[in-house]
């Protein structure tokens, strides 16, 4: 088996971390890295990543996120938030793939243009941002899995304290928590999942 699909294959949800192990600020740099390869609408990598890892952060994490332990005992928990899309921000995205050749310069204007159409609409906006966040997290995930590290997504938080305590701003939602760190030997293992017959159509 290839060894990304063994990592797929053996990923759980972990609440249990080894309270005692940290990570540095070089692997968590190299995680988001790796987590920002995600795809994103039109390429706006419209998300933020806040690695909250010192006690007194954590602590505050904590009160907002039903006083869960694991966001204490992780050696980081990632606030994960997708920003509404500013299609503004497309030109500068672009423009080194408009400059090395791969895309014609019209072309990322039509993107820009189509972006500030789609995105008017404030549903889609919100969607959108969602999406971009819940895509970062997945990456995010399967990166600790591939460097050794345990992760578990939360979405047990009051979204306002978050907001509050860690100063986002009116653009950013704060879409879900990743716990990420080592993991202690009484996790469960990964829950049985439905069989693929019963989520998948062939049309």
């Amino acid at each position: 088996m290839h060894p990304a699909l063994e990592l797929i294959e053996n990923r759980s949800s972990i609440n249990l971390f080894d309270p005692h192990r940290t990570v540095s600020d070089a692997e968590i740099t190299e995680l988001i890295r790796l987590a920002t390869k995600a795809p994103t609408a039109f390429n706006l990598q419209n998300w933020r990543f806040v690695a909250v890892r010192s006690a007194a952060a954590k602590a505050r994490l904590r009160k907002a996120a039903s006083n869960q332990p694991k966001v204490t005992e992780a050696s980081v928990v990632f606030i994960i938030s997708g920003i509404l899309p500013d299609s503004s921000v497309l030109e500068a995205r672009l423009k080194p793939f408009v400059d090395s050749g791969h895309m014609p310069a019209a072309v990322a204007q039509g993107w820009e243009q189509g972006a500030a159409t789609l995105y008017a609409d404030p549903v889609q906006a919100r969607d959108e941002a969602v999406r971009s966040a819940a895509l970062g997290a997945s990456m995010l995930m399967i990166a600790a899995s591939a460097v050794g590290l345990s992760t578990g997504p939360m979405v047990g938080f009051d979204a306002d304290a978050v907001i509050s305590e860690f100063g986002f701003g009116s653009h950013e939602i704060p879409v879900l928590l990743v716990a990420a760190g080592y993991a202690l030997p009484r996790n469960w293992p990964q829950k049985p999942r439905l069989p693929v017959q019963a989520v998948l159509e062939f049309v």
